[in-house]
């Protein structure tokens, strides 16, 4: 029994959301250490006697928010690099550049990211002679908001010794105009230039990290889920959190297949370090491209360009055996796949890896396996990944800017199984919630706003939506707090408040449940507590 003297912390007074279904609501928590050990009503609270209280005076307190796919070294490096964001025209998006070329010095390599040009009229990409007026004497390589198209000058590619002759890479493309590059680099294609870079030093990627984490504590993400790193990005993880550098809880993963994998399948999970901080079970596979810029794996060509159905950046008979190999060795993967080709196939893929290797064979008997993005899934391939416990991890922001070109690229018909929320948990499914930032904002409000509404931030709504794909608030709430916890095994120690649970929680300015939809959009992350320490606590609304 806890006495009263034992309590570090009581926080009273709350509009709080547990997400246990047993007591979906309380006022008032009492937290012992790192973790919860009371929650119920304000007047049971006061038999505690804490060295510290918290009067959250109505705010609207829910389980720590988890940002269930999202890569914060990119993260950080949008703050330190050229932000292409918000340039809604072709021209918007040259003046930025000319005005980094203006402060740089001649030779020196410019790079940036987050342009979208579905946003320009007319909806084309930029081209190497659009950034030679601009940049003649500097290399600049300029990333797409998704990620997975860059478009470099006649400088860049020269140094990449990309010309009419350069093959296309496996899984990439090099875009051609009358027979010449013209600049645009698709997936694999990117490497060509992007290994040309200069590597950022040690200081600037932690800078990058750290950075990054900063932001994500500040929107009122408790944990977030990386999606792929290297093994010096590992590394450098690891010094920070020996350092005490690192506030968040992490889940990471490794790129593979690769020598990094490699490594990781020899060497094994990490779990829980750092107390309860950083975890690493997973290999992270991408299989296709982005919608955006086409590379992602059609079953039929793309409505607007008939001549392409996309591509798959890996090829399936070389992920089998390091499948097989990570069931084995009780490493979970999770396999980026946007169209439905790519989709199919790695359901296929994931099925004949667990044939191959049956439960009594597994480390872990469950796997829980997860499918990145799942974004356009045949209808008939939907309730395979409940039948094969295939997790599906999608990012709501994704349909509120996709589908602004989804329709000119897939064509109406198959739109119905695009962003499929509803889909997927009415045949059993759970959906881990995520950002992807930095190719989205990556802000959690943005995030449950789009899983609830389904509409443009600005409340436009179009042919093709589909809004009874939206999911209600109580699912958006799972989406971002149980599910990812269940998606990574912690739905014992994360993603509800209930008594002997770590103290994750995320306080906002309001009542996200009940408020109307525009206001989602408005509110804000008033403080943040990670094992029942605050990390963040807005300037404007402090409750301590």
């Amino acid at each position: 029994m806890i006495r009263a003297q034992d309590v570090d912390l009581v926080l009273a007074n709350g509009n709080i959301y547990t997400e246990h279904d047993k007591q979906p609501k309380a006022e008032a928590i009492a937290v012992k250490g790192d973790r919860i050990v009371f929650v119920g009503s304000n007047e049971d609270a006061k038999k505690f006697h804490a060295a510290k209280v918290i009067d959250l005076r109505r705010h609207t307190l829910v389980p720590g928010l988890t940002d269930s796919h999202c890569h914060i070294f990119g993260i950080g490096e949008r703050e330190m690099r050229l932000n292409l964001e918000g340039t809604n025209t072709l021209g918007d998006f040259l003046n930025k550049v000319k005005a980094r070329v203006a402060q740089t010095s001649i030779g020196k390599w410019i790079t940036g990211r987050g342009w979208i040009e579905t946003f320009w009229k007319p909806s084309k990409f930029p081209t190497r002679q659009d950034l030679d007026k601009i940049a003649p004497d500097n290399p600049v390589f300029f990333t797409r908001a998704d990620g997975h198209a860059s478009v470099a000058n006649s400088a860049a590619l020269r140094i990449a010794k990309i010309d009419r002759n350069t093959p296309d890479p496996f899984g990439g493309q090099i875009l051609k105009s009358s027979g010449e590059p013209n600049g645009m680099l698709l997936d694999n294609a990117q490497e060509l230039v992007s290994r040309n870079i200069p590597k950022p030093t040690e200081a600037e990627r932690e800078e990058a990290l750290l950075r990054g984490i900063n932001r994500e504590i500040g929107l009122g993400w408790c944990e977030i889920q990386n999606a792929g790193s290297d093994s010096e990005d590992i590394d450098l993880l690891r010094k920070d959190f020996e350092a005490g550098k690192i506030k968040i809880r992490f889940i990471n993963a490794v790129y593979g297949p690769g020598k990094d994998a490699q490594n990781f399948l020899r060497e094994g999970a990490t779990i829980n370090a750092f107390d309860h901080h950083f975890t690493q079970r997973t290999i992270k596979v991408i299989f296709d491209g982005a919608l955006g810029s086409r590379g992602a794996a059609l079953l039929k060509p793309y409505a607007d360009a008939p001549d392409t159905s996309g591509y798959l950046t890996e090829k399936p008979e070389e992920l089998k055996p390091m499948f097989e190999e990570a069931l084995r060795s009780g490493i979970q993967v999770e396999t980026h796949a946007i169209g439905d080709r790519a989709n199919r196939l790695i359901l296929d893929l994931y099925e004949q890896a667990f044939k191959a290797v049956p439960p009594n064979a597994r480390k872990i008997r469950e796997p829980r396996w997860r499918v990145e993005h799942a974004q356009i899934v045949d209808p008939v391939d939907i309730p395979r990944f409940a039948k094969l416990g295939v997790i599906p991890s999608m990012q709501p922001s994704h349909a509120i800017s996709d589908l602004f070109f989804a329709l000119s690229r897939l064509g109406i018909d198959r739109l119905a199984a695009a962003y499929a929320w509803q889909s997927f948990l009415k045949s059993g499914s759970i959906i881990c919630g995520g950002s992807d930032a930095p190719v989205e904002r990556g802000e959690p409000m943005i995030e449950f706003y789009a899983a609830v509404a389904r509409k443009s931030i600005r409340g436009e709504s179009a042919e093709g939506w589909h809004p009874e794909q939206a999911v209600s608030r109580k699912q958006a709430l799972k989406m971002f707090t149980i599910w990812p916890a269940y998606g990574v095994f912690e739905e014992n120690d994360k993603g509800s408040i209930e008594v002997g649970k770590l103290a994750d929680f995320t306080v906002l300015s309001q009542d996200i449940l009940k408020i109307p939809e525009p206001e989602i959009l408005k509110s804000r992350c008033v403080m943040t507590m990670i094992g029942g320490e605050v990390v963040f606590e807005s300037a404007e609304q402090r409750l301590e």
